[in-house]
């Protein structure tokens, strides 16, 4: 299944590692540190103009940043939605 992260983002959910809280985890220097280093090597993927919500890291070493909330990715994935809207 792939999971819709917003804006015309599909990935799929195999590829995931995990889904966080943006306010919740960047607490954490150690998540701040992961953040700021995908930053600078180019592997975050911003996927709204919004302030994020959530962030999904992918075993390919990507951050996707979302303005979807991360319980609600994480309903979706868990009920295989590939849902489409905006």
């Amino acid at each position: 299944m792939y999971l819709h992260l917003g804006n015309n983002y599909v990935i799929p959910e195999r590829e995931i590692i995990g889904i966080f809280d943006m306010d919740n985890t960047t607490i954490s220097k150690h998540t701040r540190y992961l953040l700021t280093r995908a930053e600078k090597e180019g592997r975050v993927v911003t996927v709204t103009d919004d302030l994020p919500k959530s962030f999904v890291v992918c075993r390919d070493g990507r951050v996707y940043l979302c303005q979807i909330s991360p319980s609600a990715l994480a309903g979706r994935a868990e009920q295989g939605i590939a849902n489409i809207e905006g």
